[in-house]
């Protein structure tokens, strides 16, 4: 069975593509053969950007770039055009778009110093719908080799390998010296292309207030996470574990996206309401997921529209889960799904929800599909510091990824939040480039206005080109926040209480820090920074420091900052 990458294909697949992802899945003999599908070119050879549909990777054989057409009709008009089923006639051929993407491949290899010398880079085109090994007359244009069809479905093993063998002669004969020191790539070189390739093709979408270039840095996956999401294939449940920044929602988004891709159902659940909105909105038109936080999952589950007036921590941490479980033993089986996955899960191992959870998931938490992200680091600021041990008694097969690479933050951001948070070991991989531009530290007197300060911060953003809507305003404090309470009018006017929606241009918008926990920024500006000796400061200051992405400007208070300094000032 070969791996692939990744490891199913998505509904929307054209048929042909399906049917070859099938054969070369299936297919007895590839065990040791690595198949991506989609792969999107962005430096394209003949046009702006491309699409390989699969590239095959076989140690002791080559790599091949397969084109598939799934048409059930093909041809080849008097002026030399192709007509594909009712596809509107075009100039290119398929073999002209397999040949582009080969050479694009071949060239981004070799600009990474892959040694292809004694390695058959070849292309295909693979026919599902037609006999065209038969019906294609002899051209110039491709070699009698290139051509797969339908017939060659249910022997993918052979078909590929004569491809191949037929390839690498053709080379051999060609080029001088070609396969003197034997055809590779051997396994190590087959591994090396894969992952080479591999981080450039899967995407994840990005919220729609993210723009400019930070979009794509933003939302490639990396190699780690890569290795993360094959663990998350592996592994029947996994908790996956990493400070701020390392992209764990983003691994929660699109490993829901696979099991729904793969026709099973379940749940996403969240801790934080902001982040519950986010999530819902991207998964608004998405069939057999359920997407909430857990507060809100349980209040439908209670048959209740909302929580009591005055509603207060019994309630959340003790009723509220009673209640729920009542109600879910009255709706029976249908609620329970063939997946679980949980964000923010070092907010939610509590006794009281992991009973509730345990009875979500076909299996229970002990023999589910259970997938957890969560941070161990500061960001549980609920007060719930033996939550891992929880998880391990309650789930003892659950698989541990370590998440270290950054993602979000720019690394200036990163090494600010080590220092004023005392991180050990703190962040020290970054996937993005640094900018050369320090987070901006400025000190207020206790009980002063912060109204200039942060006006002036404000200031400075938008002349470096920020958008309004790409500055968020954290405080630890609610309605006695500075955002909250100014007097001044032109922040009056333009600050807006954030609520998880994408904002509108030139509105400016504030939250608590616990509010917009899980969520991210292009820039921030964390005010109302004064340490009362509350438990859970540390916390707080990790959260609010890591939301920003690009820009973080802090307001802190003279003797907090002293201390976050170790006296130092």
């Amino acid at each position: 069975m070969a791996r692939m990458i990744p490891a199913y294909c998505v509904d929307t697949a054209p048929p042909g593509e399906k049917s070859v992802f099938a054969a070369l899945q299936n297919a007895p003999g590839t065990e040791h053969w690595t198949v991506l599908h989609s792969l999107g070119i962005a430096q394209h050879k003949r046009q702006v950007e491309g699409e390989a549909d699969f590239i095959v990777i076989v140690p002791r054989a080559g790599l091949l770039v397969v084109e598939v057409k799934s048409h059930r009709s093909v041809e080849r008009l008097s002026d030399g055009r192709w007509r594909l089923g009712r596809d509107a006639p075009t100039a290119r051929s398929p073999f002209q778009q397999a040949q582009g993407a080969m050479y694009s491949i071949r060239e981004y290899l070799l600009k990474k110093r892959v040694d292809l010398r004694d390695v058959p880079t070849l292309y295909a085109v693979w026919f599902t719908g037609v006999r065209a090994r038969t019906s294609l007359p002899d051209s110039p244009e491709w070699h009698d080799w290139q051509v797969l069809d339908s017939q060659d479905l249910p022997s993918a093993f052979f078909s590929v390998k004569r491809v191949m063998s037929a390839g690498a002669q053709h080379l051999s004969a060609t080029l001088k010296h070609f396969g003197n020191n034997g055809l590779g790539p051997d396994g190590v070189l087959a591994n090396k292309i894969a992952q080479l390739l591999r981080p450039r093709f899967e995407i994840v979408s990005t919220p729609s207030d993210r723009r400019r270039a930070r979009e794509g840095q933003l939302a490639q996956f990396v190699e780690e996470q890569f290795r993360a999401l094959d663990a998350a294939a592996d592994n029947k449940s996994v908790l996956f574990t990493g400070p701020a920044g390392t992209g764990k929602t983003f691994l929660a988004v699109e490993t829901a996206q696979r099991e729904i891709a793969q026709g099973r159902s379940g749940r996403l659940l969240c801790f934080n309401r902001f982040l519950g909105r986010s999530l819902r909105d991207k998964f608004s038109d998405t069939v057999g997921l359920g997407v909430s936080t857990l507060h809100q999952e349980m209040l439908r589950l209670a048959g209740l529209g909302g929580p009591p007036d005055g509603a207060g921590s019994d309630f959340w941490e003790r009723e509220l889960p009673d209640r729920a479980l009542d109600g879910l033993a009255s709706r029976g089986s249908k609620e329970v799904g063939d997946f679980l996955i949980i964000d923010e899960v070092q907010d939610i191992a509590t006794d009281a929800y992991l009973d509730l959870l345990d009875f979500l998931v076909v299996g229970g938490l002990r023999e589910g599909r259970v997938l957890l992200f969560g941070d161990f680091e500061r960001q549980a600021i609920y007060a719930n510091e033996e939550g891992r041990e929880r998880l391990r008694s309650r789930a003892p097969h659950l698989a541990s990824i370590r998440l270290l690479e950054n993602c979000r933050n720019l690394p200036r951001i990163g090494y600010e939040v080590n220092l004023l948070g005392h991180l050990e070991p703190g962040f020290k991989e970054f996937r993005r480039n640094d900018d050369g531009i320090d987070p901006v530290i400025v000190r207020y007197s206790s009980g002063d206005d912060q109204s200039a300060l942060l006006k002036k911060a404000i200031s400075d953003l938008r002349d470096e080109g920020f958008d309004l809507s790409e500055i968020v305003v954290l405080s630890p404090l609610g309605e006695s926040s500075v955002a909250a309470s100014t007097s001044d009018p032109w922040l009056r006017q333009v600050l807006r209480p954030a609520d998880g929606k994408s904002p509108s241009r030139g509105e400016l918008r504030f939250s608590t820090i616990h509010a917009f926990k899980g969520l991210d920024a292009p820039a921030v500006v964390v005010t109302d920074l004064v340490d009362s000796g509350a438990s859970n400061f540390d916390a707080l200051l990790y959260v609010g420091l890591t939301r920003a992405t690009d820009r973080l400007t802090v307001l802190v208070e003279t003797s907090t900052l002293r201390q976050l300094l170790g006296g130092r000032l």
